[in-house]
């Protein structure tokens, strides 16, 4: 289980709508939002991982600390949620290098995750494992094995792989069925919220049954706040992605808590690593 920390207006899907620079304007609801969730967690007996921008943790330490005082492992989103295959490699190691001391100092846990913003480590980034390895990281959950609009990269690893030979790092694709003979995204996100709940319940179980392999299942704490301000000048698209049943999304989670077991993603990590050879 695994929950991607940003607020409403650093999502992908406003970057060219909001500038970065007006971010510190704006209402600011990410902290409500993540208790929220954290709050559901516990009802349910959960532990999680939540992948955080560093930009969150700079402003809202104590966040990080409760995350981390209720059991749920603290990993890193970068910094300002810029997509990896936009940086050069220098960019991003300092990027890492940012975000990493804000969530380690906020969090006092070691941080050994991450997961690309918009899932950015693709074909175009072959230098961003190595980079990650470097900066000390153990894991990666940052690939998205499918052809999407947004990201994607297609004919990689559905299940769990090692990036680079002779080491310990692994990368945990966020979760795909297979159907009629193609890769379908079932790990959360808008597929969880804009889709019948049945549909998720069939893509898990035909994945489970077919392959024996769990879920990695990821969301955004503003999926479950539909009292968020609404962005008009948003491509429309943009719009109905963004906005479309935030009201239902509590309520599925809640089910989606108590129908299946979760556990944290380094946890996942290390059970992998046992496996792969």
């Amino acid at each position: 289980m695994s929950v991607d920390i940003e607020d409403w207006f650093q999502v992908g899907a406003f970057e060219t709508v909001i500038d970065r620079s007006d971010w510190d304007r704006l209402d600011h609801r990410v902290e409500r939002n993540s208790d929220a969730v954290l709050a559901l967690f516990a009802e349910a007996g959960v532990n999680a991982t939540f992948f955080t921008l560093g930009w969150v943790a700079e402003r809202y330490p104590q966040l990080m600390r409760r995350i981390a005082d209720a059991g749920h492992e603290v990993a890193s989103h970068g910094y300002d949620h810029a997509r990896v295959f936009s940086m050069t490699p220098d960019q991003f190691r300092s990027d890492l290098e940012r975000s990493h001391k804000l969530l380690q100092d906020a969090s006092g846990q070691a941080v050994t995750g991450y997961r690309a913003p918009s899932f950015s480590i693709d074909q175009r980034t072959p230098w961003a494992h190595e980079i990650l390895v470097e900066e000390g990281y153990r894991y990666s959950s940052s690939v998205a094995p499918i052809h999407h609009d947004h990201y994607g990269w297609a004919g990689s690893p559905r299940f769990a792989w090692k990036p680079l030979p002779n080491t310990d790092f692994v990368e945990l694709p966020v979760t795909t069925v297979r159907a009629a003979g193609r890769t379908l995204a079932a790990g959360g996100g808008g597929f969880f919220r804009l889709l019948p709940y049945a549909l998720y319940k069939w893509a898990i179980n035909k994945m489970h049954r077919d392959e024996g392999r769990g879920a990695i299942f990821y969301f955004h704490p503003w999926e479950i706040d539909a009292a968020q301000p609404r962005v008009h000048n948003a491509p429309v698209k943009s719009k109905l992605r963004h906005y479309a049943r935030l009201g239902a999304m509590e309520a599925k989670l809640a089910r989606a808590l108590g129908d299946y077991q979760w556990g944290r993603v380094d946890e996942l990590a290390e059970l992998e690593l046992e496996l792969l050879p």
